[in-house]
């Protein structure tokens, strides 16, 4: 006893000996507590739960939570947010639990204003800002949650990867598929609404990802590596057999991938198609914007001969309103899809941009290496300027073409480039320099009239304009970049003129077309891909060649169903554990920037199976496995 005494003394003249040194101490390290540990992790939780946010949700439940998170990170401090917050999570609540009028609405948007216009920081006023926004852009779904006690939000398709995907092609079907070694089944189940899974396989830029439910558990699947695997791995698939002849002719004016999707499935529906191409060959932007070194042409070769084997007939070199008019179309055929991309470059509109020679557009440079005709870039100092894909297929590109420097000149910074992030990765890696903020202003011209080189003026970043922060003039000198050719890769544009004369209706530089494809102003005609939407992804042109397909179908006086008959695999149980993503190996950088050949090796089949056995089977699962699961035909 005496002895647990004199311990527990020693015990508490060591607590008062350590509180005395620290009253004496001017400064303290501050430790992480397991408190701080926990709430750092469920933030890193919490983000992956946003990320993979299905486009179904409510708009009105999630600012709901939102608001409630911010009052949790409320420090109390200030009256708008400590009782303002309280106020608007209640108001939300009210409306979700079906207690509010129209009034309520008024009642929002006031307090939000007020907590908006006067709270402290970005906690408050910015958690009114999402409430304002909300309120502003969804005001349909808080009426209906007022006038009929349910959220109008849905989506159609339960799967996220699916829903995203704008062909909506059955990926965790292809995914199991994979899985199985079951390599040809899956490219079959691809076609049933993208018949060109091996373009798809190396350059599209996998929307599916963006909110894959994976992510609630480490990271997206990665579906394009494991389409890869599929396409690399299946041999020659056969296409389906086409149905009984309907005794109609369709026109498909563009032999892109709006238009060879839609004669594909016309073509299948038992609808006699003509390609009419402007090029010596089919494929547009695939082929005449895209390097070989990220899409193979034996590989986009043999799917546009596939497709072909549906028994449609191609027309090239054949330019409409110049070779063929609209008129003779309309009358030779029932139907007309037009899909002509956009292969028209713009203009910098800066002084010295019509110099004799040292400048050029991307878009005629792919079109000349799509042809098999190679600039000469040896020891030459290239500028590429544009932040997109096609500034880093034209920068990659001059690399393989023997350029002694490439830089690529941005306005804005790096990352908010709209290249894919794999993409300016790799420009970097094989050597090329990225300038941001750095805006052209005017071409440096010899005596003789030709560029030498290109002035800019350094930006830096200003405020915010449509989600991206804007460049502004920086205060300093304009800097020359001294180079032999200067390539202006900053969009393209369609051409519309002659179409425009014949009644198609312009709108902004594109075609305006319903969302079924259909020109209102004109008989049996529709339109799809970048020629409406302006440029876009490769997956966007083949949903529009999907999407016409089927209403010009319609159109003509029939119903035709495509199918498949693949078994899907079942879906097992096991635990899915959080792993790692498996990416697609590519070859080293040095020895790829010297050749045209494909950048990326494929998985093996360990990869594979370790990347495809990460899916979640989201169509067997709860909401999925609630709707149906899956669409098997359309």
């Amino acid at each position: 006893m005496i002895m647990y005494r004199l311990l527990w003394e020693s015990r508490t003249n060591c607590k008062k000996c350590i509180e005395e040194e620290r009253s004496l101490s001017r400064l303290t390290l501050i430790k992480e507590n397991q408190s701080q540990v926990t709430v750092e992790s469920l933030s890193k939780d919490l983000e992956r739960r946003i990320v993979a946010n299905p486009t179904g949700a409510c708009p009105v439940d999630m600012t709901s939570s939102f608001i409630k998170m911010c009052l949790a990170q409320s420090c109390g401090k200030c009256v708008p947010c400590r009782v303002g917050l309280n106020q608007l999570a209640r108001l939300f609540d009210d409306v979700l639990n079906n207690k509010a009028d129209e009034k309520t609405l008024t009642l929002i948007q006031s307090t939000a204003e007020s907590i908006y216009l006067s709270a402290d920081c970005a906690v408050g006023y910015g958690a009114a800002e999402i409430a304002l926004k909300c309120l502003e852009g969804c005001r349909d779904d808080f009426l209906v949650h007022i006038r009929e006690g349910h959220c109008s939000c849905n989506s159609n398709e339960p799967v996220s990867c699916v829903n995203m995907c704008p062909a909506h092609v059955d990926i965790p079907g292809y995914i199991a598929l994979v899985h199985e070694e079951r390599y040809a089944d899956a490219i079959r189940l691809i076609r049933k609404d993208n018949p060109l899974p091996s373009v798809c396989a190396y350059v599209c830029e996998h929307p599916c990802e963006n909110h894959c439910k994976r992510n609630l558990v480490d990271a997206a699947i990665n579906i394009r590596g494991l389409k890869k695997m599929a396409v690399d791995h299946a041999g020659e698939v056969p296409v389906p057999k086409c149905a009984a002849s309907t005794g109609k002719k369709v026109a498909v004016i563009g032999g892109g991938p709006g238009g060879l999707s839609a004669a594909y499935f016309l073509s299948l529906m038992g609808h006699k198609v003509t390609i009419y191409e402007q090029r010596k060959k089919l494929g547009g932007m695939l082929r005449y914007g895209i390097p070989n070194y990220r899409l193979p042409r034996t590989m986009l070769d043999a799917e546009i001969k596939q497709i072909l084997s549906t028994g449609i007939e191609v027309r090239t070199e054949i330019s409409i309103g110049q070779d063929v008019s609209m008129d003779e179309i309309v009358k030779q055929y029932d139907a007309c899809f037009v899909a002509i991309g956009a292969h028209i470059d713009k203009k910098l509109g800066i002084e010295g941009e019509d110099a004799k020679s040292g400048v050029i557009s991307a878009v005629s440079m792919l079109r000349g290496i799509g042809d098999d005709v190679y600039p000469d870039f040896k020891g030459k100092e290239i500028v590429v300027v544009g932040g997109g894909n096609v500034a880093m297929d034209v920068a990659r590109s001059s690399i393989r073409l023997g350029a002694s420097k490439v830089s690529i000149v941005y306005r804005r910074r790096k990352a908010d480039m709209t290249a894919l992030r794999e993409e300016v990765e790799c420009a970097e890696a094989e050597g090329c320099d990225i300038l941001e903020l750095m805006a052209p202003v005017k071409v440096e011209v010899d005596a003789d009239g030709n560029a030498v080189g290109l002035w800019v003026q350094p930006q830096m970043i200003s405020n915010v304009v449509n989600g991206r922060p804007a460049p502004k003039k920086a205060n300093k000198e304009m800097i020359l970049l001294h180079s032999d050719v200067i390539i202006v890769a900053i969009g393209q544009g369609i051409t519309t003129e002659y179409f425009e004369e014949t009644g198609i209706p312009v709108k902004r530089g594109t075609f305006a077309a319903q969302d079924t494809g259909k020109i209102t102003t004109s008989e049996g005609i529709f339109a799809g891909g970048d020629c409406v939407t302006g440029p876009a992804t490769v997956i966007r042109a083949i949903a529009a060649g999907k999407v016409a397909a089927a209403n010009i179908d319609e159109y003509l006086g029939f119903h035709h169903v495509i199918t498949t008959d693949i078994d899907i695999p079942r879906a097992t149980h096991d635990d899915k554990l959080p792993c790692g993503r498996a990416e697609v190996p590519m070859r080293d950088a040095f020895d790829r920037k010297d050749d045209f050949d494909p950048v990326e090796k494929g998985y093996s089949c360990e990869e594979a199976c370790h990347e495809s056995g990460r899916c979640l089977r989201c169509d067997n699962f709860g909401f999925g496995s609630f709707r149906g699961g899956r669409q098997s035909r359309w």
